[in-house]
């Protein structure tokens, strides 16, 4: 069982779902890194200094604290129920990003792939004879 275990596991496409999962985390870290710290502060800036991450609409208030709350984690330590949807829109744009990235990278493979011109193929002599012979018929 064990060898057969490190042959399913040693197989060339499972290595290479492992290293895409891996790459995958660690893109997914920039890219949430990119949405956070880079792109919302000026979309919020632009729309009249707006945290994202802060927009939530309260559905029922803390037992311990009364609203308004400052925060989505003001509220959530305060026992209110919350509908995140700032959150949700950073999301969306993180998931706007990373489907691009993803467009992009499979566009320049693609492009690779089809660069490389294919060599004519070679017609065969009887081909070609029969071609001269129609021609000089024609003629």
């Amino acid at each position: 069982m064990f060898k057969e275990f490190k042959a399913f596991a040693m197989r060339g496409n499972v290595v290479d779902m492992a290293v895409g999962i891996i790459i995958g985390a660690a893109f997914g870290a920039i890219v949430k890194s990119l949405v956070d710290d880079v792109i919302m502060p000026p979309i919020g800036l632009l729309l009249g200094n707006v945290d994202f991450s802060n927009l939530f609409i309260v559905l029922k208030d803390g037992a311990e604290i009364a609203p308004p709350y400052a925060s989505v984690a003001a509220a959530q330590a305060a026992g209110a129920v919350t509908l995140n949807y700032g959150l949700f829109i950073n999301a969306v744009v993180s998931f706007t990003i990373v489907a691009f990235a993803v467009f992009m990278l499979i566009r320049a493979i693609n492009k690779l792939k089809s660069e490389e011109p294919e060599a004519p193929a070679v017609t065969p002599e009887d081909i070609v004879l029969l071609r001269e012979i129609r021609d000089s018929l024609k003629k």
